[in-house]
């Protein structure tokens, strides 16, 4: 269990998990509330399993420890089998659940983001793209559930935010992931570009979210 957790990239994936409980609170009572964070968990760990899947080799040929695959917590087979599991799960909590199908649709589009920049756009200049759709659609599918019609702070502070995160995320490995050709727009523009990218969009998330 502890690896199937290591591998979800816990830590980001309780953060997200988190801010779509304390959206889903403002909208939902308590229990539909648990429901949707539970929803969004599930596709959390979709994303980062698929991450750690794809990226086996390259963690392997960098020894990448931290990594439970790499570490041998765990074996390629279990995690592709837990994913296999959890994907039926994840879309019958977003659809059927209290997203429903107004949400629900949109949230599972912001998923499939994150798949996508794990197979693709994590080598591309258009990197930052899944992360502002998909952060764009976390709070707004739970808006969108009640059928509140998101506000502009709501789409446009989540994608701002989200560019930063991607920007953050990968200056850890951003000299391992050039030399393994991966050639996002951070590891273009480097690490100070890439740390002060960051710093300015998230000022100007702030800005857009509490004006």
């Amino acid at each position: 269990m502890r690896g199937l957790l290591k591998a979800s990239h816990f830590g980001p994936t309780l953060i997200v998990t988190s801010i779509s409980l304390a959206f889903a609170l403002y909208y939902w009572s308590v229990l539909p509330a648990l429901v949707i964070a539970l929803g969004v968990f599930l596709g959390q760990l979709i994303v980062g399993w698929s991450n750690d899947l794809h990226d086996y080799e390259d963690d392997l040929r960098h020894t990448r420890l931290h990594k439970p695959l790499i570490s041998g917590q765990i074996s390629r087979k279990t995690l592709e089998n837990s994913l296999k599991a959890i994907l039926p799960l994840a879309l019958l909590v977003n659809i059927f659940g209290p997203l429903g199908f107004r949400g629900g649709p949109l949230y599972l589009f912001g998923i499939g983001c994150g798949v996508a920049y794990n197979f693709y756009f994590k080598y591309s200049v258009l990197s930052p793209l899944p992360y502002a759709l998909a952060f764009a659609a976390l709070p707004s599918c739970i808006a969108i559930s009640k059928d509140v019609t998101p506000p502009m702070w709501m789409w446009l502070g989540g994608a701002i935010l989200g560019v930063s995160a991607h920007f953050i995320n990968v200056l850890k490995d951003m000299d391992q992931d050039r030399m393994s050709g991966i050639g996002g727009l951070p590891q273009r523009i480097g690490k100070k570009g890439s740390i002060a990218v960051a710093i300015v969009l998230m000022l100007l998330g702030a800005l857009v979210i509490f004006k």
